[in-house]
């Protein structure tokens, strides 16, 4: 079995490790969160490429096989570097999945929830350009979403509101698809379906993104009765980190060996 690092700026990313854990549990696993920095999405792009760059190189010498960039911020600013610095690492990244949304979109009007920077980005400009003309893409920041997941306030009603300004507008303008283009907004999805039902189908690419990973370390079917360690590093608290991660996370980590360390990058 290989060790797989997931990293994020957060809890975000844990998203992509619970789909990990579901498909593939008896890999072992080193989820590093950046909590003292979260969140990514508001950050300079230089800043994101070299910290992204930064915690890779601390998880290849963690012993880590391949790389799971479980942020979209730090997917679109920072990924070509970091697998140029890394040349005999997988790397695997994430990006809104705005491709299988105009797909599956009847009225071909997708709305996209992501982070300033993933927008703003010269990867997602470009991943919007090879897809037909006749889909319409809504964008919309989802400024302030973050912060609350990162505090675990999921029920604050500060997000029903954040939820109401950024979705409404898109239902009003004819989207009946969504795109959850960053990892931290899977955790939302509940919330989404409760307000706004059928109205809306939700995308989000950890299915794939998972299975993309196992084919680059050539991994097969798991055995439902081997489970591999889990362990959470933080740059804030890895006891909070943990914690977090029981509560989020639908996999029962208590089916796994953990471990948890803070730790401080150069």
């Amino acid at each position: 079995m290989a060790k797989i690092g997931v990293f994020d700026s957060g809890v975000g990313g844990l998203s992509i490790l619970d789909e990990a854990l579901r498909r593939s549990p008896s890999h072992e696993y080193l989820y590093f969160a950046d909590s003292a920095n979260a969140p990514y999405g508001e950050k300079s792009s230089d800043w994101v490429t070299n910290r992204s760059l930064e915690i890779s190189l601390f998880l290849v010498k963690e012993g880590c096989d391949a790389i799971v960039v479980a942020c979209n911020t730090a997917t679109t600013g920072a990924i070509a570097k970091i697998r140029a610095a890394l040349p005999n690492t997988p790397i695997i990244g994430v990006e809104p999945g705005i491709k299988p949304a105009a797909m599956v979109s009847t009225k071909k009007i997708v709305g996209v929830l992501a982070t300033a920077n993933t927008l703003k980005s010269d990867k997602f400009k470009a991943l919007l350009a090879t897809l037909p003309s006749d889909c319409q893409f809504i964008t919309q920041a989802g400024i302030g979403l973050v912060p609350l997941i990162e505090n675990g306030e999921l029920e604050n009603p500060e997000i029903d509101v954040l939820l109401e300004k950024y979705l409404s507008p898109m239902i009003e303008a004819g989207a009946d698809t969504l795109v959850l283009g960053c990892t931290h907004y899977p955790f939302l999805a509940g919330k989404i379906e409760a307000r706004y039902g059928n109205q809306l189908k939700l995308v989000d690419t950890s299915e794939a993104i998972i299975r993309q990973m196992n084919k680059l370390v050539n991994h097969q079917a798991d055995s439902d009765s081997i489970r591999g360690c889990v362990h959470f590093y933080s740059t804030s608290n890895g006891e909070d980190l943990l914690n977090k991660s029981k509560a989020l996370m639908a996999t029962d980590l208590n089916m796994h060996p953990l471990d948890f360390f803070t730790i401080e990058l150069s």
